[in-house]
């Protein structure tokens, strides 16, 4: 080692000194980079390594024009009380932070209402990110295929249309409502209700899944439908409501997990035993449906599966690819709360 070599390395320009390598080289070999030579890494590394030395994070993004951090997005146009506390969102968010932290990025996270159509654009063209994934759609479809026109590392987790020009990874939605239903008929239930909204995008391919159902057996739909949120306390108030004007129901497609749990609660409030007299079943497969007294009967989409599909895509959209949408296959999950 020279004589630069024997003081304390405190910066890079310390550490090409004392390696006898240049600015880049050091950088380069500090980040692993495979066309600096194994023993010129080593080198680096390990004096890096014995000084106590590690690069400053915003030196080197600065140097890339890069943040190593993604935008998460949870838009809610719809619901604007809707909390990141909600059992889904944080199901998502912590299989999302997971995928991506392994990949070596931050996750930034937003929950945003709307107020104009650029809050989007706001947030790509703000230099704090170098991606972003939304969560869910909500009434925002336009907004974001609009963003997606003109800014590649963009993916969502949400429904996919026929034409659409953002990059969208999501359960068949409407495959997994028409199983649900389908579960039901054939147990003989006729009396079925639909709860959830079908003006959310997501709920919207469900309910088609459900009037499929009674066509695919020649049966017409009810027209028994609650266009309710899927936030706890919302779903209870509104599921007691709609019982007490129609408690002859005898069983419950429920577009979320929430609703469905929810539903239970009401019906024992209202002296209906689940499935004796009513079956319930929910869509997501939260680790709280097996938990539901009873344990819930739901379609399962798989949101690990998701999350890491959606950092995978983004990442190749951070390249430079076109990616296309990707469609998780839904599954039945039979637990008590259907007979």
């Amino acid at each position: 080692m020279g004589q630069a070599g024997k003081g304390r390395i405190t910066n890079l320009t310390d550490l090409a000194r004392a390696a006898g390598v240049s600015l880049s080289t050091a950088s380069r070999a500090l980040a692993g980079n495979r066309e600096i030579s194994v023993a010129t890494r080593e080198r680096v590394t390990a004096l890096a390594k014995e000084h106590g030395y590690s690069p400053s994070r915003l030196g080197r993004n600065l140097r890339t024009g890069r943040t190593q951090a993604i935008g998460v997005v949870m838009p809610l146009g719809h619901a604007v009380d809707q909390l990141v506390s909600e059992p889904f969102f944080i199901t998502m968010l912590g299989h999302l932070a997971d995928a991506l932290t392994v990949r070596g990025y931050d996750l930034l996270l937003s929950r945003v209402v709307p107020t104009d159509a650029q809050w989007l654009g706001r947030i790509a063209e703000s230099g704090r990110v170098d991606g972003i994934v939304v969560i869910g759609q909500s009434n925002q479809f336009e907004a974001i295929e609009e963003m997606a026109r003109r800014y590649l590392p963009l993916v969502v987790w949400g429904a996919h249309f026929e034409g659409q020009v953002h990059c969208s990874v999501g359960s068949d939605n409407r495959k997994g409502g028409e199983m649900a239903t389908l579960h039901l008929l054939r147990q003989g239930r006729r009396r079925l209700a639909f709860f959830g909204n079908p003006d959310l995008l997501e709920m919207g391919e469900r309910y088609r899944g459900f009037l499929d159902a009674h066509q695919a057996l020649g049966l017409d739909a009810p027209q028994r439908i609650l266009p309710v949120f899927p936030a706890a306390g919302i779903a209870h108030d509104a599921v007691a409501a709609f019982l007490d004007e129609q408690p002859d129901v005898d069983g419950v497609v429920a577009a979320t997990d929430i609703i469905a749990i929810s539903t239970i609660q009401a019906l024992a409030e209202h002296g209906l035993r689940v499935p004796e007299d009513v079956a319930v079943i929910g869509y997501d497969d939260l680790s709280l449906a097996r938990y539901a007294s009873p344990p819930l009967t739901t379609i399962r989409q798989d949101i690990a599966l998701g999350a890491g599909t959606l950092a995978d895509l983004l990442l190749r959209r951070m390249a430079g690819e076109v990616t296309p949408s990707v469609l998780l296959q839904p599954a039945l999950i039979v637990r008590r709360s259907v007979s």
